[in-house]
């Protein structure tokens, strides 16, 4: 079975949802996955963490390159969490044979801390279904990275169970430092996770990495080694004195690295206060009107991450700037932003899912400013969306608020208009 056929299989049995962008050399994957085309990466990473935070595991197929444009929410899913397993299937390219570059997608690991395997022509199933459970595991979206040597080889038929798993969003009473350490908490497990991989076969010197040129793991010749999960390392190599890579040599430069000592996560309460709104700030009552209707949304970065603390519970997450439309798609129905998030890096999802007509109440807080930063001028969002026909309401119009905040069967865009108060500045609330 060839390499490209045998990552197909293995993703069709392990995943619910696929997403993609085509391109060298996964395209073949993607269209043999019946992957779902999306307007760039970074809205196929939204998608997949929406259908995660709703139960559903999803793989986005994307050349390497691609990483650089999802790399905003990819990151930020670290820091907060999900729930299904979320697999990047990334198609590196070592030999610039059709890309820009040669980008080593395996770098995008350590700077993300996550998992990274690179399968071999005798372990392509399970590598992949050990890919979503790692997911899991580790509550962060898991690098699977591929090369043409793999997807051209014949490669060992395989199968392996699903075993699918819950992983977990941050708690909500975490301040953002306490996600951060609570996500770096996890680096220990990773690397014990990593050094007991079955995935990797030691044997002794040389090693071989994914698919350089190893088979079947059965058939490895005295002194052969193969390592696949090459982020965290499988441990150090002091004993092995040649590693044959395809690509930079990332194994080699990582074979050293150690997890950071644990640290007990911050929490609102040891720090003593939690931020809110501004005092007097007109978009507090169309918060208390979605959670009086009970109406959950996935929130955008910028002040609309306000409606995660006291007293709201509005929404549980938010995977950053511009990506509260494209996760509320494939979860929650309703998506919470800013008119410089939109402007910023949302209109693509929004132009997405109007194109695909997918139910979305998608509510843009306009105060023609960039709040959380400090008051930055904005640029005026009407004239970039009169496409989508928005619904028009003024921020104190409560009756009109109630009419218009409900959940839509097509794709819908409500402005809400108002004007930050003089001398704006979150308030400090304490716990």
């Amino acid at each position: 079975m060839k390499g490209e056929d045998a990552v197909t299989k293995a993703l069709l049995a392990a995943a619910d949802r696929f997403y993609g962008v085509p391109g060298y050399p996964v395209s073949g994957v993607l269209e043999k996955t019946g992957a779902e085309t999306v307007i760039n990466e970074k809205v196929a990473v939204e998608y997949a963490l929406g259908d995660s935070l709703s139960g559903r595991r999803a793989a986005v197929i994307l050349k390497n390159v691609g990483l650089n444009a999802c790399a905003d929410p990819f990151v930020e899913a670290t820091t907060q969490g999900l729930i299904a397993g979320v697999v990047i299937v990334a198609g590196d390219d070592p030999e610039a044979v059709g890309s820009q570059n040669a980008q080593d997608s395996r770098y995008y690991g350590e700077l993300a801390e996550v998992p990274v395997i690179e399968p071999g022509p005798g372990n392509v199933h399970q590598a992949v279904e050990e890919a979503f459970r790692a997911s899991e595991s580790f509550s962060r979206i898991v690098i699977l990275r591929l090369t043409p040597d793999l997807l051209d080889a014949e490669v060992s038929p395989g199968k392996t169970g699903r075993m699918g798993k819950k992983g977990t969003i941050a708690p909500l009473n975490l301040t953002m430092n306490g996600r951060v350490q609570r996500a770096r908490n996890m680096l220990g497990s990773m690397h014990e996770w990593s050094e007991t991989s079955s995935l990797n076969v030691r044997k002794g010197s040389p090693a071989f990495v994914g698919a350089a040129g190893i088979k079947d793991p059965s058939t490895l010749p005295a002194g052969v080694s193969r390592i696949s999960t090459v982020y965290p390392p499988a441990g150090t190599l002091e004993n092995i004195l040649d590693v044959n890579e395809l690509g930079r040599p990332f194994v080699r430069e990582h074979q050293y690295l150690v997890p950071p000592a644990f640290r007990e996560p911050e929490r609102r309460e040891d720090r003593g206060y939690y931020r809110s709104f501004c005092k007097d700030c007109p978009f507090v009552l169309a918060i208390r009107v979605l959670d009086e209707q009970g109406i959950s949304v996935t929130c955008d970065a910028g002040c609309c991450v306000l409606c995660m603390n006291p007293p709201f519970t509005t929404s549980l997450v938010s995977y950053g700037m511009g990506s509260s439309i494209g996760v509320a798609a494939k979860s929650t129905g309703v998506a919470l932003t800013g008119d410089y998030a939109l402007l910023h890096s949302g209109l693509p999802a929004l132009i997405d899912v109007y194109e695909k007509k997918t139910p979305l109440l998608c509510i843009v807080l306009k105060n023609n400013c960039m709040g959380m930063t400090g008051g930055q001028q904005a640029y005026d969002i009407l004239p970039y969306i009169a496409w989508a026909d928005p619904v028009i309401c003024r921020a104190d119009d409560e009756a009109r608020l109630r009419e218009i905040l409900v959940l839509p069967e097509s794709p819908c865009m409500v402005v809400i208009e108002g004007d930050c108060p003089e001398g704006r500045h979150h308030e400090t609330v304490e716990c």
